[in-house]
């Protein structure tokens, strides 16, 4: 998609979802309670992208966790799904999948859009395929979101490239409606791996936008090469308690067969 078409996107969904008039009016829209411990994560996947060979193994029910902490007594699963299963999502056929918030999810001085609260990465050469993930925790519930290869990471507010030095290509993540920072204006993210993750599939990371209800990264896949390998992306989507907080996890999974 290019970045004109990715803008127009934007804009449209602005003016469906209207959230900047909507928290303008946040007072004056009842508030919906978040899931109870029962609840099941919906979302639908629409736009499917470019079928590839399928990797051969299996998808685990749950993706494997990549949180650093220890684990408390009442951490636990609630929820957890297969968001979309192993596709190419080639320039212009992105992975997109729905959830339909009610804006404000919660009442003040909860964030009125789902929050980014950390991201984890972890590496599993073991697995059947093998791959590295990135995950995204959420608080509040679970926003949409949009994955595709652009041959450029653009600023959401400037349009200006960001580097991202030593990848062969770059896997744009859109959250929508979606917000990483606080009432105040500052990072709601508390925890974070350095920019340069340095694994066979995902390499480096940047954050590209919080902007208008979007929240933007880029994955860096891959070592430069004088071909672009199609590495296909898989995606899970867990609800949870860690240390804890209700968190809703997106793991987005990164095949790393092509980059042994």
């Amino acid at each position: 998609m290019s970045r004109s078409s990715h803008r127009r996107m934007r804009r449209t969904a602005g003016l469906l979802i209207a959230i900047p008039a909507v928290l303008a009016l946040a007072a004056c829209v009842p508030w919906l309670p978040l899931p109870t411990d029962t609840a099941t994560p919906s979302g639908t996947a629409t736009t499917p992208a470019t079928p590839t060979p399928t990797p051969t193994g299996t998808s685990p029910a749950t993706p494997p966790p990549d949180q650093t902490e220890p684990p408390q007594s009442g951490d636990k699963v609630i929820s957890s799904r297969l968001a979309h299963d192993w596709a190419w999502p080639g320039p212009d056929q992105p992975i997109s999948v729905v959830h339909d918030n009610t804006v404000p999810i919660a009442p003040p001085p909860e964030p009125p859009l789902p929050s980014l609260y950390s991201i984890g990465v972890g590496a599993h050469p073991s697995d059947s395929p093998p791959f590295d993930q990135m995950s995204f925790r959420f608080t509040g519930g679970f926003p949409g979101y949009t994955l595709e290869y652009v041959p450029e990471l653009d600023g959401d507010a400037s349009g200006l490239p960001i580097p991202m030095p030593g990848t062969n290509t770059i896997l744009r993540v859109v959250f929508h409606t979606a917000q990483a920072h606080t009432e105040g204006g500052q990072s709601s993210v508390v925890s974070s791996p350095p920019a340069f993750v340095g694994y066979k599939a995902i390499t480096r990371y940047a954050p590209a936008g919080d902007f208008e209800g979007y929240v933007t990264y880029g994955i860096g896949v891959g070592r430069p090469l004088s071909s672009t390998p199609q590495t296909p992306v898989r995606v899970y989507e867990v609800e949870k308690i860690e240390q804890g907080r209700h968190l809703y996890v997106v793991a987005v999974q990164v095949d790393a067969t092509k980059w042994k």
